[in-house]
């Protein structure tokens, strides 16, 4: 929730970093872009890439100013509502925490309905252009998306089958989360990023549900001994731009930046996949196992979630026809 304190403190960084003025026929825009990840995070990179891209493109006249660890005070899923505001220029969006403002963008959540980056990547060529509506009635515009990694269930124990599971309290970032884990057994809590480590020191949850880079981001090695390599969902982060801000530049200059946004995204999603693999890495040094999961408790965790397609587009009928045309692309 977006409190009045925070409002003020967000109204008041809007005056003092996202002044706008013009010179000559060209507006001159100063923004800051809010995001709860840490300097050393590929995402964090990825938007630092992009605004210094943008700042040499169009000879500093747009200047944007990356507000790293949740500087500016937004929690991940006030996001959204803060960019719609105009509480904040842009910000980098993870889609499935905005759920209960957009039950669409939970869609990469549905337990194993992409598998791998490349079926992302057909996923997302049907559930993008109902983002960008969602984005455009929300007030801004996305300029790019990146997906994290794969996912893993990060605890404490070492288990052998579904039943070694049951009652871990287990961090998830969303509502959808809550539901899969939910139905293998876990008692899933859902919590920010910002209140994750916490919770893990001391002891309100026993295990994270989340990918390796933001197990690396967390020191997980300091908590938590195993790490099971499910990939049984996604997610992704959505850079967005206020409409209000974003029409105040030149039609040259919208074109500018969206160009660059398109041109720098397919390697922001190779940052991704190599950042799965330097992270996994680094978690290993620091004393973590990789736990191969059991055919058999794969096959459990599958079954016992996979009701929650059909739940998903009769609670969200917008996401029905994409879905189903993903689906039958891959041929399942």
């Amino acid at each position: 929730m977006i409190t009045r304190r925070t409002f003020t403190t967000g109204a008041a960084t809007m005056l003092a970093a996202g002044h706008l003025s013009t010179r000559g026929m060209a507006a001159t825009a100063s923004w800051d872009l809010s995001t709860v990840w840490p300097d050393g995070n590929f995402h964090t990179h990825n938007a630092m890439a992009f605004a210094d891209a943008v700042k040499k493109q169009t000879d500093g006249v747009v200047n944007i100013t990356v507000k790293a660890g949740g500087q500016l005070g937004f929690k991940g899923p006030e996001h959204l509502r803060a960019v719609r505001d105009g509480l904040v220029p842009l910000a980098d969006v993870l889609n499935i925490q905005q759920v209960g403002d957009e039950p669409f963008m939970g869609v990469e959540s549905i337990p194993f309905l992409a598998v791998s980056m490349d079926e992302l990547k057909i996923l997302h060529k049907y559930v993008r252009p109902e983002y960008d509506k969602i984005a455009a009635r929300n007030n801004q515009k996305i300029l790019y998306i990146v997906p994290w990694p794969t996912q893993y269930l990060h605890l404490k124990v070492k288990v052998a089958g579904v039943e070694g599971l049951k009652n871990i309290k287990i961090r998830v970032p969303d509502k959808n989360a809550v539901d899969m884990l939910n139905a293998v057994g876990m008692a899933p809590v859902m919590i920010p990023w910002g209140e994750t480590i916490p919770a893990l020191a001391s002891g309100a949850v026993a295990g994270v549900s989340t990918s390796a880079v933001s197990g690396v981001d967390g020191k997980f090695w300091e908590f938590m001994k195993y790490i099971y390599p499910t990939n049984h969902v996604w997610s992704s982060q959505m850079l967005t731009v206020n409409l209000d801000s974003w029409k105040v530049l030149s039609a040259d200059q919208q074109k500018s930046v969206a160009d660059i946004a398109a041109k720098m995204e397919p390697d922001f999603w190779a940052n991704s996949l190599k950042a799965d693999v330097d992270s996994l890495n680094r978690l290993k040094e620091g004393g973590m196992e990789v736990v191969p999961v059991p055919d058999a408790m794969m096959t459990d965790i599958r079954a016992r979630t996979a009701p929650l397609l059909e739940a998903f587009l009769k609670r969200v009928p917008a996401a029905d026809k994409p879905v189903r045309a993903y689906l039958a692309e891959i041929k399942r």
